[in-house]
């Protein structure tokens, strides 16, 4: 087997490769993040909000003594907005360069999906601009969207 690519631990591009992702959701929709990414889930804590940040970014919130970013990817993705229910949970991710939460309407479960079961994703599809997928992944009868963490965080990333 050769490697072609390689994603923040996500074999993505390695026949017959399968790699551990965390399924979550917004709306109706499944999306996928490698499990290698997540330092945690929590549920939602107070954000402390600034001004003139951009639409999608909620602000911080104090974890623990560490201060953490908290990013709407609905708001980001141009999405209908939702209220807080009992299943929103804030994902505490650590990325090379960048420690940031994301909210997701719920988590769903971590599962291995093989390689033979994603395929490229379209420009666009769902409302979400297709540079932040990496692929979308066929699996019984869900489409999983699998983002691209590098194109979605890339500017935040300390070089």
């Amino acid at each position: 087997m050769e490697l072609t690519k390689r994603n923040h631990g996500a074999d993505w591009d390695v026949e017959g490769a399968t790699s551990q992702s965390i399924l979550f959701k917004m709306g109706s929709e499944y999306y996928g993040l490698s499990i290698s990414l997540v330092r945690e889930i929590i549920k939602p804590l107070p954000v402390t909000r600034f001004p003139k940040s951009p639409p999608y970014v909620e602000g911080v919130v104090d974890l623990r003594g560490r201060i953490l970013p908290i990013i709407n990817l609905r708001s980001m993705f141009g999405l209908e907005p939702v209220t807080e229910t009992d299943d929103t949970r804030f994902v505490d991710l650590q990325l090379e360069g960048l420690n940031v939460g994301i909210i997701v309407d719920a988590v769903s479960e971590v599962m291995s999906i093989p390689q033979s079961l994603i395929e490229v994703a379209p420009p666009i599809i769902a409302g979400v601009e297709g540079k932040y997928l990496q692929g979308i992944a066929r699996l019984n009868d869900k489409l999983i969207m699998l983002l691209d963490v590098d194109e979605i965080f890339g500017q935040w990333k300390k070089k």
